[in-house]
């Protein structure tokens, strides 16, 4: 696909959406951003594309709601009239023992996780179909590429995720050859902002590449998916070798 002048929308991604968002204006895009409670984040992202020469609008949007997406795309489709990639990040990660998980833990990680990615994107469906074919990019996890959960505490989160793999796979059936769907399984890219420098020096070490990737390696990762027109169904891990361990 041909970036130049196209319509993307990031939802979500904190930290790593800015990374994302600065690679595709430089590559000619116009892009939308939405955010629940980082509008921080999604702010210096749109400064940043606008400092690129590219358009950009930043919305609020808790896409777990029922009709946000629908509300969000037809924003699109009334400032730019066309939308050709959509790249979902919009997550919760919350660990919580199973003793104590309760029904709202469990429904809260799957509408946020893989719930609103299914509502998102069966909104942007006619809009990209509108102009002639279209990307979706969802952001998994390496623990779910990996075949198995790697840590205690995280149900309702392996399960979300584990889902939205399986969205991928669906949709780039039901939608080809139109629109490609494939999605970004991220392994240790940024650590968590409270993580002791302790903890940071442990995860690298663990890790064959012996570091933090940075939110760079996901834009080449999304960009690679963004402008092939020949790979659908897939999924990236992008994760050091993290999973060979």
């Amino acid at each position: 696909m041909r970036l130049t002048d196209s319509v993307v929308l990031i939802t979500g991604g904190a930290r790593m959406g800015e990374a994302i968002a600065a690679s595709l204006a430089d590559r000619g895009a116009d892009i939308v951003l939405t955010y629940r409670t980082s509008e921080k984040s999604a702010l210096k992202a749109a400064r940043s594309i606008e400092s690129r020469g590219r358009r950009s609008i930043v919305i609020k949007a808790d896409l777990a709601k029922r009709g946000v997406a629908a509300q969000v795309i037809s924003r699109i489709k009334k400032v730019f009239g066309r939308l050709d990639i959509l790249i979902h990040m919009s997550s919760v990660y919350e660990e919580q023992s199973l003793a104590h998980l309760t029904a709202r833990d469990w429904q809260r990680h799957l509408e946020t996780n893989l719930t609103s990615g299914y509502e998102v994107a069966l909104r942007s469906v006619p809009l990209m179909k509108g102009s002639g074919s279209g990307r979706i990019i969802f952001v998994t996890d390496w623990t779910v590429e990996s075949g198995r959960p790697r840590y205690r505490n995280l149900v309702p989160y392996y399960v979300a995720k584990s889902g939205l793999k399986g969205l991928t796979e669906v949709l780039a059936l039901e939608l080809a050859p139109a629109i490609l769907v494939n999605s970004i399984a991220p392994g240790p890219i940024l650590p968590p902002r409270r993580m002791s420098a302790k903890a940071k020096r442990e995860v690298a070490i663990e890790t064959p590449l012996r570091r933090w990737g940075g939110a760079e390696e996901i834009a080449k990762a999304v960009m690679f998916l963004a402008e092939s027109d020949f790979v659908t169904g897939e999924s990236i891990r992008v994760d050091g070798g993290r999973h060979l361990r």
